[in-house]
């Protein structure tokens, strides 16, 4: 049995947030944006703003959509704002201490029959939903960046998951334009599972002395026809997500294989996270990214 979606909320207004706010507007959603101050909020709302008219000056969609997209999406700067929304998605940093505190305090306010989904890119599902008041209703929903242009939507269940939720969420998925591929609660799933530890091997080839951050990045765009480097995919993703996802797999598999590398914890520690703070395995202060190794 499918229950239909009207309303769905967001907590997190960053990149993988504003992403999903953007696309389920552009469906038909009602869109409630939160985040834990109103300046994220409005500079989610200033991306979608400015995603949804480069989509239009495209031909992608015209104008009357990305207007119509833009009236659907209403700031929620309180966590209470959500409760009568039929799905609930939260994105926030993928750190699952701040998500567990996210679902105490949202839980008391939403409907007993919502939804609640996470946008986790490796945690748990079974054990997320399990610091909820509805293990039965919760699921992993885990959207791909940049969301607007990005296909794939993995859906993991949790072991508690119902068909109903499992059907209804699959349902929003095709809504919103983007494929479903159903994964297993294993540690970073299936698209991170595989990526991650390429990214990570990237990174000990170059700490290694191998190559290069200019020679990695070209071998694997013109040898292995990759549409970018490892490392320069690593700034995309922030290296302080791919070091979460990779100490998620190095704990959860119990494998060395998974063993974060060390230069790696260093660029993290180092504030480098890439592209969101200008420095990374390359440094984007100047017209021109110039590698930082």
């Amino acid at each position: 049995m499918v229950v239909e979606i009207k309303k769905v909320g967001v907590i997190g207004a960053g990149q993988m947030g504003s992403g999903i706010a953007h696309v389920s507007a552009l469906a038909g959603y009602e869109v409630g944006l939160h985040d834990i101050s109103q300046e994220r909020i409005e500079s989610g709302l200033a991306t979608i703003t400015g995603n949804l008219n480069r989509q239009a000056s495209k031909g992608q969609i015209t104008q009357e959509q990305s207007r119509a997209a833009l009236a659907l999406i209403k700031a929620a700067p309180q966590l209470d704002d959500l409760a009568e929304f039929d799905l609930v998605i939260e994105s926030a940093s993928e750190n699952e201490q701040v998500k567990r505190k996210i679902f105490s305090q949202l839980c008391p306010s939403l409907k007993p029959e919502a939804i609640l989904a996470t946008n986790t890119s490796s945690i748990s599902i079974t054990r997320l939903a399990a610091s909820t008041d509805r293990p039965e209703r919760f699921i992993g929903i885990h959207f791909m960046n940049p969301v607007p242009i990005m296909e794939l939507v993995e859906l993991v269940r949790g072991i508690a998951t119902e068909d109903e939720t499992f059907e209804t969420s699959k349902a929003f998925v095709a809504r919103v334009g983007k494929t479903v591929a159903v994964a297993e609660d294993f540690p970073a799933f299936m698209v991170n599972r595989i990526l991650l530890p390429m990214i990570n091997e990237a990174i000990y080839t170059l700490y290694e002395g191998v190559g290069s951050v200019e020679a990695i990045d070209t071998a694997m765009r013109l040898g292995a026809n990759h549409p970018m480097g490892p490392l320069q995919l690593a700034d995309f993703i922030g290296l302080d997500t791919c070091l979460s996802i990779m100490q998620v797999l190095y704990e959860g598999l119990a494998d060395s294989k998974y063993r974060p590398c060390p230069l790696l914890v260093k660029y993290v520690e180092a504030g480098w996270l890439g592209r969101k703070t200008q420095r990374g395995f390359y440094d984007y202060r100047g017209e021109t990214p110039v590698p930082t190794r």
